[in-house]
């Protein structure tokens, strides 16, 4: 389904399953962005987790170019998009749902940055309840030769040898150029995602879902940006799949990863609530 310029795909539970699960509690909506060169087939796997929970979710991937390009040479294009998939609660009125992130690799580190930021400063999404985030194999800081191989990964098999070369010598150099050598200079202009976020985290909760086998993403640097959000005061949950590659977590340990998600689901819901009623608590006294 198409939303202006944007390709994502909503999908409600029935009243039976969602009754089940929520009572009369107002379900939780669980927006899922993808990793660069995702498939909606198989981000709509991840979201059976959730659906099968009585939650509603929203998935959206965004374009390669963007992801590649106008974030590499600083162009804010996914804010906008940002903006467009918040607005989107308000289209299907359910914005007065509890909110859940699901977010993969940097790809969707990256939108999952611009939305945090909106969340920070734009009045019109105040109202909005987030509760949690769930952040699997991100983020990653400045790894030229993990990017290479995402981009690398992402090209397929269809891009002929001389064209995989160009794209991929150009991609280093200008990652290198502007988001390593330059950056102590660039970031006054644009904060790559990870400072961004590390710097100015959300308040709610977050799980990482990764593995010190990723090829792609650095363990450490997920591991520095936990203990970067423990030290302001974020709950930091997390689990490392150990020998599991790149977002493959869920494909080699399905139970174990659907697990996780619900039971950190479950405690996001039940943390709000709690806050809610200390909330009304404290306005009748």
């Amino acid at each position: 389904m198409a939303q202006g310029e944007i390709d994502y795909n909503i999908v409600f539970p029935d009243a039976v399953t969602s009754e089940r699960h929520w009572q009369k509690t107002k379900e939780p909506v669980v927006i899922l962005l993808g990793w660069a060169g995702c498939k909606d087939k198989h981000l709509s796997k991840y979201s059976s987790i959730y659906n099968e929970q009585g939650c509603v979710t929203l998935r959206y991937t965004a374009p390669l170019k963007t992801i590649f390009i106008s974030e590499s040479f600083g162009y804010k294009e996914l804010k906008s998009t940002a903006l467009k998939l918040l607005e989107i609660l308000y289209d299907y009125e359910v914005e007065n749902s509890p909110v859940l992130f699901h977010v993969f690799s940097n790809g969707g580190f990256m939108l999952y940055r611009y939305i945090v930021d909106l969340l920070h400063t734009d009045k019109q999404f105040g109202s909005l309840c987030v509760i949690g985030a769930v952040v699997d194999s991100a983020p990653g800081s400045r790894n030229v030769r993990g990017a290479m191989r995402a981009l690398n990964a992402t090209l397929g098999p269809d891009v002929s040898p001389v064209l995989r070369s160009a794209l991929l010598a150009l991609f280093a150099v200008s990652v290198l150029v502007l988001r390593v050598i330059l950056y102590p200079l660039t970031k006054y202009i644009h904060k790559n995602h990870y400072d961004a976020v590390r710097e100015r985290p959300p308040g709610w909760p977050h799980l990482h879902l990764y593995s010190t086998a990723d090829q792609v993403i650095r363990h450490r640097d997920i591991e520095t940006f936990m203990d970067a959000l423990k030290q302001k005061g974020v709950p930091v949950e997390s689990f490392d799949f150990v020998s599991t590659p790149h977002v493959g977590h869920f494909r080699k340990f399905p139970e174990q990863y659907a697990l996780n998600c619900r039971n950190f689901l479950a405690a996001c819901v039940k943390d709000s609530e709690g806050s809610e009623m200390k909330r009304r608590r404290v306005q009748d006294q």
